[in-house]
């Protein structure tokens, strides 16, 4: 038998190892601080024959990556589109470990099943969907365009007379994907992944402002009566542009085509009356993605994937076995995901949830989209920056130029890229470089709910020191 003192002393070890980390982080470097050898070298021990103590384990794990941990818990990390932890989910992420319930149908985890239907629930009617859609929780919005792109190449070969689950892909119709320009990259993976391939997919120009003009869509469409899929975005990765959903989409069921949204981060703006009129009209869409680990600080991994036809969904994804247990009336996650063994990851989303409520998400939103305004303009104020872009919500961009007489845009490119590192070198904050328009610009994001006015002065303090120097 396994009492409560066999796993006392090294939870007990782990968490104030945890808290040590999670209170100490407005004293330590954001970046990383050690080496890949030096991380190599001290975790690259030869494998045993013998097992080591737990509390050895964890004191050894903790020492041996010190230096080696990106402090993006922390309120100064601004780069990629990386949030925090809510202190509710984090522990009902630990919640979910000890539990330890193989969260891929009902009768295998009665109340994780039960979670998952409620926290879908709450995010459909956060984010404005229908209630009808269907909806499921993946790792992240990469695996969140595998599932809804899934559900639009069932249905679009449905209705071609084709059943992609039968007879595959090898002389099926084909489905092209129309897109903007300003497309994240997970996108093509999920097409690949889905058989579709690269040249699939047809890239659209984008007007001034980042999105996809309705013309140009209507013209794209008007050139082929092939099965089609539309990506639109809900807040593109450089400066959060927005396409205009209630223009774009009636365009596109005209020519019965699949809406799918990116709203990986986006999405979340919907929770805001202040922002909420970006996302007019995405209602009406097919599908939608988001991540609970990017706006609504869950650990990750954990996004959301929502899908207007449940059948297809349902039928690009469920499957039965004569051993499995189904409980009549209760939703099998496995019906809706790609996976099967799985982790409870809507338990940490329901904690979040609960935690902030409706005004505290709005908030969250709110104050994130202040805090990356003020980073841009105030950094793009200082001697040898320039704003490029000012945040439509949580994302913009600046650039540093290079002070040399004559000096030219792959000069202010290479500026730009040694100030973003000696931003990040210097401990204070940490931001991301990215190429926007041909020219490269530190990238501002911030998603982080302990960000506070006083980690918007770190950052910016560094960024002016570091500008002020003679040479770098």
């Amino acid at each position: 038998m396994t009492g409560r003192d066999e796993w006392t002393g090294t939870l007990q070890l782990a968490l104030d190892h945890a808290l040590d980390h999670l209170s100490g982080s407005d004293a330590r470097p954001v970046g990383a601080t050690a080496s890949l050898d030096e991380l190599r070298a001290r975790l690259g021990r030869a494998l045993t024959d013998e097992g080591v103590p737990p509390h050895d384990v964890i004191d050894e794990l903790v020492r041996d990556v010190e230096g080696g941990i990106l402090n993006s818990t922390g309120g100064r990390f601004f780069g990629w589109v990386i949030g925090g932890t809510l202190p509710a989910a984090l522990a009902a992420d630990w919640l979910v470990s000890a539990w330890d319930q193989n969260a891929a149908i009902h009768a295998c985890g009665p109340a994780e099943a039960v979670i998952e239907e409620v926290a879908g629930t709450w995010l459909k009617q956060l984010f404005g969907l229908p209630n009808t859609a269907s909806f499921a929780f993946v790792t992240g919005t990469q695996m969140a365009h595998v599932t809804c792109l899934g559900a639009a190449r069932h249905r679009l070969l449905a209705r071609a007379g084709w059943d992609v689950e039968d007879s595959g892909l090898f002389g099926a119709p084909a489905i092209r994907v129309l897109t903007s320009s300003e497309r994240h990259g997970s996108v093509e993976r999920a097409l690949r992944v889905l058989g579709l391939g690269r040249r699939s997919v047809r890239s659209l120009p984008c007007n001034d402002d980042g999105q996809l003009a309705p013309s140009t869509l209507a013209h794209a469409l008007a050139d082929s009566t092939q099965p089609t899929i539309v990506i639109l975005q809900a807040g593109d990765l450089n400066i959060g542009a927005f396409d205009p959903f209630a223009e774009l989409i009636p365009i596109a069921r005209k020519h019965d085509a699949w809406v799918h949204v990116d709203g990986a981060f986006g999405l979340w703006a919907a929770a805001s009356p202040r922002y909420r009129h970006l996302l007019r009209g995405v209602e009406l869409a097919d599908s939608w993605t988001n991540d609970g680990h990017k706006w609504l600080n869950t650990p990750f991994d954990c996004g959301y994937a929502f899908v207007a036809d449940p059948k297809a969904h349902r039928g690009a994804f469920s499957h039965r076995t004569s051993y499995t247990m189904f409980v009549d009336g209760a939703r099998d996650q496995i019906d809706w995901t790609p996976e099967w063994s799985r982790r409870g990851r809507a338990v940490p989303t329901y904690a979040a949830i609960r935690q902030l409520g409706r005004n505290g998400i709005a908030d969250l939103v709110e104050r994130c989209c202040g805090h990356a305004h003020a980073l841009v303009t105030r950094i793009g104020r200082l001697p040898g920056a320039s704003v490029v872009r000012e945040p439509t919500i949580n994302q913009g961009l600046v650039r540093f130029l290079d002070p040399h007489p004559g000096a030219t845009d792959m000069d202010h490119d290479r500026r730009t890229d040694a100030v973003i590192a000696a931003i990040c070198a210097s401990g204070e904050a940490f931001f991301g470089g990215t190429t926007w328009r041909g020219r490269r610009c530190m990238r501002v994001s911030v998603c982080n709910w302990q960000t506070c006015e006083a980690d918007i002065d770190r950052a910016v303090a560094a960024a002016g020191r570091v500008l002020g120097r003679p040479t770098m």
